[in-house]
């Protein structure tokens, strides 16, 4: 199975935006689309800092929030949306961080990617967090013939078991980056190198 040689090639693969509290971690994937995780390590850390609590962020003035945020970038729309979870967190959610990933996509700025995450770290409900490296691993070795991340997650969730899907996307990030890249994919020294169909 390839993610038995995933683990065994990256065993310490795990999530690497930092989530001390449900809470943040969601804040955080919000803040995590098109940006680095350790860029939104840096901002976040700045941002909980200024605001200890989703009470706090809630209260807070639009503007402040969006200039700490500005370097995760697309700042309106990220800051809106930060707002609208603390928004939903305090006062429809009952500070807690929802288990269902078609509730916590009502709020602005989550998706099916970010809920997955959400309810895979936080809860360990099994859930394939498909970024755009699994997207591109995933089809490239064979898992999928799709490029379109709902129709890549519909094909991964037949074919990797319930308790291997909230590492797969950690595994495949993991992959992605140090052997599978977009450009120049290192496939000689690839641990799925005798399995992949190398379609790049």
């Amino acid at each position: 199975m390839m993610t038995d040689a995933l683990r065994r090639a990256f065993p310490d693969a795990a999530c690497t935006l930092d989530h001390e509290e449900p809470e943040r971690l969601a804040v955080r994937g919000i803040l995590s689309a098109q940006c680095t995780d350790k860029r939104v390590n840096i901002t976040s850390a700045e941002l909980f800092l200024r605001y200890k609590t989703m009470d706090d962020l809630l209260a807070a003035d639009p503007c402040d929030v969006a200039d700490i945020i500005k370097p995760c970038g697309l700042t309106k729309s990220k800051t809106a949306a930060v707002l609208d979870f603390a928004d939903k967190y305090c006062n429809y959610w009952g500070h807690t961080v929802p288990d269902d990933p078609d509730v916590l996509m009502t709020c602005k700025g989550v998706g099916r990617k970010i809920a997955n995450l959400i309810i895979g770290e936080i809860y360990g409900i099994p859930a394939i967090v498909v970024d755009t490296h699994c997207k591109r691993v995933s089809y490239r070795v064979g898992l999928t013939d799709n490029t379109d991340p709902d129709k890549v997650l519909t094909d991964l969730n037949k074919v990797i078991r319930d308790d291997d899907k909230i590492a797969f996307g950690h595994l495949a990030v993991e992959l992605g980056r140090t052997y599978c890249k977009a450009q120049n994919p290192d496939c000689g020294n690839c641990p799925l190198n005798e399995c992949c169909r190398k379609r790049v």
